[in-house]
């Protein structure tokens, strides 16, 4: 007996960033399934698929970030069970795509007694039944190999040089710390701009406490760029800007993949020096969270153009020119 296959593509969405998995299938043409999430009346979670999936090659958004009354392990857990569900429901392949990796910046142990979260998450998205991971600017490049299958490492850097290019001419893009600077040569490459840096001290046994303490780099009478992944607390922009302003230059955004804005974020960005403040939509953006001169992307179609370059069994890396694998 000789039987004809046909490959079929299922979108679904957890509960956070279901507009950002609309338009992704927007880009791709094609209709979200319906996952059917919801809660137990003790607060536990149930999926169930309108349709089966048996065979089909099933990608599952979800970010991971806080939304609507539910924390960011809630969030994980309902991406974790969606992915179990798949698997029981016999899906050929499940690629969980994560636009904001949860647990990311934990990728080595900086200090005595601490944990490695971001082996944690792929192991857990491993024994859930995840078959290849999706994300966009990891904290870490090395998460890549924590997961035991292939790990699609997308970038928001096209959208974000797009956007950009239609900045001041004579641009000094500043990476906020050491740990950034590739990434930001990277950016002044595309850019056509000089690169400087902001030299600062993490505080010791302080989470999220660091100093701005000098820049490494000519910025005077010039218009500057900092580059990040994320804006979690906005300690480290605000401060780069202000030492950045007080070394002469003419004016200072900010661009980064993930706007998480904690705590203090929105006040701190509201009553800082920054001129601009660009994100994209790996994470919403609640009302609350918004502020005149915060301009927000969509990362869109970069991950609907990866989808579509796993469903085909094409090269996601050339996407961007093999720039999301430096």
């Amino acid at each position: 007996m000789e039987v004809v296959t046909t490959k079929r593509l299922h979108l679904f969405s957890g509960r956070h960033n279901q507009e950002l998995t609309e338009l992704i299938a927007t880009n791709l043409g094609i209709e979200v399934t319906e996952a059917n999430v919801g809660n137990f009346a003790n607060g536990e979670l149930h999926c169930k698929f309108s349709e089966s999936v048996r065979g089909s090659d099933v990608f599952i958004v979800q970010s991971h970030g806080e939304t609507d009354g539910r924390s960011i392990n809630d969030s994980i857990m309902e991406h974790m069970i969606m992915v179990d569900t798949a698997r029981r429901a016999s899906a050929k392949r499940i690629t969980a795509v994560m636009p904001f990796y949860g647990y990311g910046r934990q990728d080595r142990k900086a200090e005595g007694r601490e944990p490695i979260t971001a082996r944690l998450m792929a192991d857990l998205f491993k024994a859930a039944g995840a078959s290849r991971l999706v994300s966009v600017d990891l904290h870490s490049g090395q998460v890549q190999g924590f997961f035991s299958g292939p790990v699609d490492h997308l970038t928001a850097m096209p959208v974000l040089v797009d956007r950009l290019r239609q900045e001041q001419s004579d641009l000094v893009v500043v990476s906020p710390d050491a740990g950034r600077v590739k990434v930001a040569e990277r950016y002044a490459q595309q850019l056509h701009a000089d690169l400087a840096i902001v030299h600062k001290r993490r505080v010791k046994g302080e989470k999220n406490m660091a100093e701005a303490k000098d820049i490494v780099g000519e910025v005077s009478g010039r218009d500057c760029v900092l580059i990040d992944d994320m804006i979690d607390t906005a300690g480290t922009i605000c401060q780069g800007a202000e030492l950045l302003i007080e070394r002469g230059a003419n004016s200072v955004v900010a661009a980064a993949t993930h706007g998480v804005f904690s705590g203090p974020a929105i006040d701190r960005l509201k009553n800082s020096v920054l001129d601009k403040v660009i994100v994209t939509d790996t994470l919403p953006m609640p009302s609350e969270k918004r502020f005149d001169n915060l301009e927000i992307l969509s990362v869109s179609a970069v991950i609907a153009d990866a989808v579509r370059a796993v469903f085909e069994d094409t090269s996601v890396s050339r996407i961007f020119g093999g720039q999301n694998q430096q």
